[in-house]
């Protein structure tokens, strides 16, 4: 079923739950996985003009890290890249030319009654990419996984 996932990250706290459910189903479905980190060129051309090259290095380095994290997070091989430009955009065309299954990300969201706010970056890679998107929400303080389901339960 899946041949090819794509893991984007940020290196966020909010996206390690879905690195770890997309390096499950590398596992369960033998896939091959790519992770992918995006320097957002707006955070670059929103810099004071001095700093800019120093914010663009500050970037790549962090992506390394995330990318690090999620290597260390496997046995099984990861195929990386760190590209710049418009994080949904790029995350398209990169799914789109490793031929892949399956994008996995982590949401941004925020708990409230009834209510759930995704991501803009997850938000725009949903509603855009012609490939099957996975969201992966962080789980709040007060919610614990079911060890046999990898589903939420209330704490």
């Amino acid at each position: 079923m899946f041949e090819t996932i794509v893991i984007a990250t940020d290196g966020s706290e909010s996206v390690r739950r879905a690195v770890d459910v997309a390096l499950d189903l590398a596992d369960r479905f033998d896939a091959e996985v790519h992770c992918l980190y995006v320097v957002d060129e707006g955070d670059v051309a929103s810099s004071p003009e001095r700093l800019r090259d120093e914010m663009q290095d500050a970037l790549v380095e962090r992506g390394e890290e995330a990318i690090d994290e999620v290597r260390e997070s496997t046995d099984r091989d990861v195929v990386t890249a760190i590209k710049e430009g418009h994080p949904p955009s790029v995350i398209d065309e990169y799914a789109r030319n490793v031929d892949a299954d399956v994008v996995a990300l982590g949401t941004r969201g925020r708990h409230g009654e009834n209510r759930f706010l995704i991501g803009s970056v997850a938000e725009r890679v949903v509603r855009t990419c012609p490939i099957p998107v996975l969201t992966v929400r962080q789980l709040a303080a007060d919610e614990g996984e079911d060890e046999l389901t990898g589903t939420p339960e209330m704490g």
